[in-house]
């Protein structure tokens, strides 16, 4: 800016000079016309440097405004950066004031804080010389708990107990007309059993004279076939049809003997040869006695090895067997070829085509099989005895699936994948007409 106010100091130097010389030029022109061309060339050459000059200052004038317009804008941007600044700074100045004032709620709030504080460690104190204060009182507040407890649960059981009284009042009430109740009816059953008692009497006095008869003329029978040679005796229970009971047969090898005969499980004509209706009689027995038979025809008995080989031996016989499960299930199971060899064979076991109610043949392991004897090993369990093992005496294999001369309990069952525990177990065969 300073630069341009120069040149124009100048440039006014300049025209001043300029016209200085020109008027002296005009003078000297007018007063020797001949001059004139030399005038013109003389002002030619002294305008030249200053019509240069000029065109300079003008091109810087030229120049000049450019950058004149180039400072204005500048300026007025300069300007809107000021008012931008003042505006920027009017915010600043709100904020600080803002600032200040989140300052002092600092403070204050700091200052809150400092007397929380205090009352915090004030309150602590007192709850530390209250929990000394708890602790010294602890046992007397638990003998005091346990105190309460034992009072609520003794309140709780007197209450309980007195509902049972009155329970046990009124149970008591209808006990005493149960017991009138039955007071009444023992009288009239001990008529009745007065009653029972006489006939029972008479009727154990007339069992009695009838099994007299009964000796009387079973000893004339054995009389009668002592002194008839050629007299009859049948081998089986066939002849007696519908007359169950004991009778007495003679089979081949061994003679005349006891049966029990069956009319009622599947018609008639059946031998019992084994039975498990009571438990009163023991299984665990040695082969002597298993040949010989044992047992009772009332209760548990089994016929005899023997006798049942020269039984079956004679003729073909269907064997069935009658269960009664724990339960009161009843089960039969039927074979169509029954038989045991001799002795010297271990009287071995022959069954047949099976058929009954049970699913699964469970005897059919005992197939082809010898009888086994705590003191006769003919199982195939190698070492072992099964029939020491399960107490008693049968067909064994290793060792079975159903064993009707088990003892009473786990043992004595027949098995469909699992076990139907029996209570009662009869053998029972007949000869195939």
């Amino acid at each position: 800016m300073c630069k341009i106010k120069n040149n124009s100091v100048f440039s006014l130097i300049i025209l001043e000079i300029f016209l200085v010389a020109t008027a002296t030029g005009e003078k000297t022109c007018k007063s020797d016309l001949q001059m004139e061309k030399q005038c013109l060339n003389q002002t030619y050459k002294t305008l030249k440097p200053l019509l240069v000059y000029l065109k300079q200052v003008k091109n810087e004038l030229q120049e000049s405004e450019i950058e004149k317009n180039k400072f204005n804008e500048l300026n007025s941007d300069l300007m809107e950066k000021y008012h931008e600044i003042v505006r920027i700074h009017e915010k600043f100045m709100k904020e600080a004031a803002l600032l200040d004032e989140y300052k002092n709620k600092v403070l204050k709030r700091e200052s809150d804080l400092q007397l929380s504080q205090n009352k915090v460690n004030k309150l602590e104190s007192e709850i530390k010389s209250q929990k000394q204060v708890i602790d010294k009182l602890t046992p007397i507040s638990k003998l005091y708990d346990k105190c309460k407890k034992e009072v609520a649960e003794k309140q709780n059981s007197l209450e309980s107990s007195e509902v049972q009284l009155k329970q046990f009042n009124s149970s008591l009430f209808e006990k005493d007309e149960n017991i009138r109740r039955l007071n009444a009816n023992i009288e009239m059953i001990t008529k009745q059993q007065q009653t029972l008692k006489l006939q029972l009497d008479e009727s154990q006095n007339m069992l009695i004279k009838k099994d007299k008869n009964n000796q009387i003329c079973r000893a004339e029978i054995d009389t009668l076939n002592k002194t008839l040679p050629n007299t009859i005796i049948p081998s089986s229970c066939s002849p007696f049809g519908d007359y169950p009971g004991v009778h007495e047969i003679k089979v081949s090898g061994v003679g005349f003997f006891d049966v029990l005969c069956d009319s009622q499980l599947d018609g008639p004509g059946w031998i019992v040869i084994q039975q498990r209706v009571g438990g009163n009689e023991s299984f665990n027995r040695d082969w002597a006695t298993y040949r010989k038979g044992f047992g009772s025809y009332r209760s548990d008995f089994f016929l005899g090895l023997e006798k049942i080989h020269r039984i079956t031996s004679l003729q073909r016989h269907e064997l069935y067997i009658h269960l009664v499960a724990l339960n009161g299930s009843t089960y039969n199971a039927r074979y169509d070829d029954f038989k045991i060899s001799d002795e010297d064979s271990g009287y071995k076991l022959s069954l047949g085509k099976f058929t009954g109610t049970f699913p699964d043949d469970a005897m059919s392991q005992s197939k082809n099989m010898k009888f086994t004897t705590f003191d006769r090993d003919n199982d195939e369990a190698g070492d072992g005895n099964c029939a020491k093992w399960y107490k008693s005496g049968w067909w064994y294999e290793y060792c079975y699936s159903c064993n009707l001369n088990a003892p009473y309990g786990d043992h004595l069952y027949w098995w469909l994948g699992y076990k139907v525990k029996l209570e009662e177990a009869k053998m029972l065969i007949r000869p195939i007409m």
